[in-house]
């Protein structure tokens, strides 16, 4: 994963994402698929929304017959809203897929099995993937996509991309932070965003607090035993509650929610929203 959303960060490392990309695929095409295939490779439909945002960044427009319906909604997407509204969307049901009649189909390991079974009977391929925790496993899932997308190149665009914001930051100063999520809930230390915090100089207060995955976490808490840096991105009353501002030694900046659902190119905007807050926290 209402919301206090910052996308002029994601929508700039993604804009000028797609420009490199599209400057990559103009000098990589091939002049011929083999086989008399479509160059743009097969077309797809993404039943996940963070699938969709990879597809966005390496598939060909045209190739991408539809996105989830999450991609839609600013409270679970991790596309940029303009970005979204040029592609279709289904509600997810395998009807309103069959009519599309896709070459291909990226859903979650959650994708119902009654609608996996209805898809694979009209003769669709259904390939499904998990919530990777690590930046190397969401690299992979990218590699993955790529592929199976037939953008191996674009792929490795964004691969590079998601490297270069996962680079430890050198001698910094580490920062007692608090990740406030939305429903007032910290993350685990086995979560992909806890891994872009410690790469980026972070220390996880709620690991020290004793506090573990998607622990609920209230103002009270907070208020007693305040972080050096506390990363607000919820929008619930005890997130934006006035005291906040006056907690002494405290930093609270706002963090948008829609870089914390998923990997892929969010770890692009992410790791610059924590890279810039890195070097501003340093002495």
């Amino acid at each position: 994963m209402a919301r206090d959303r910052d996308t002029t960060g994601t929508v700039r490392a993604c804009g000028s994402l797609a420009a490199l990309l599209a400057l990559f695929a103009a000098a990589c095409a091939p002049s011929a698929a083999p086989g008399g295939e479509d160059p743009d490779g097969p077309t797809i439909v993404s039943l996940n929304p963070c699938l969709d945002a990879i597809l966005v960044e390496v598939a060909q427009p045209k190739q991408v017959l539809a996105l989830s319906h999450y991609s839609r909604d600013p409270g679970s997407s991790s596309v940029p809203a303009a970005v979204a509204a040029r592609y279709g969307v289904t509600g997810g049901t395998a009807e309103e897929v069959i009519a599309l009649q896709p070459d291909l189909v990226l859903a979650s390991i959650f994708l119902p099995q009654p609608t996996r079974a209805a898809l694979e009977r009209a003769g669709l391929r259904v390939e499904t993937f998990g919530s990777p925790t690590t930046v190397a496993g969401s690299i992979a899932q990218v590699r993955e996509v790529a592929a199976l997308a037939g953008r191996e190149p674009e792929g490795e665009w964004l691969v590079r991309g998601m490297q270069h914001a996962a680079q430890p930051s050198r001698d910094a100063r580490r920062v007692s932070t608090l990740l406030w999520q939305p429903g007032e809930i910290v993350p685990g230390e086995a979560t992909l965003v806890a891994e872009m915090l410690r790469t980026h100089g972070f220390a996880n207060h709620a690991a020290a607090m004793g506090l573990g995955q998607a622990d609920f976490v209230a103002l009270e808490t907070v208020l007693a035993d305040p972080p050096e840096l506390l990363l607000v991105a919820g929008d619930s009353t005890g997130q934006r509650h006035p005291l906040l501002k006056h907690l002494s030694g405290t930093r609270v900046e706002p963090l948008a929610p829609g870089l914390l659902f998923c990997g892929g190119p969010t770890v692009i905007a992410l790791g610059e929203r924590l890279g810039t807050l890195s070097e501003e926290m340093q002495p």
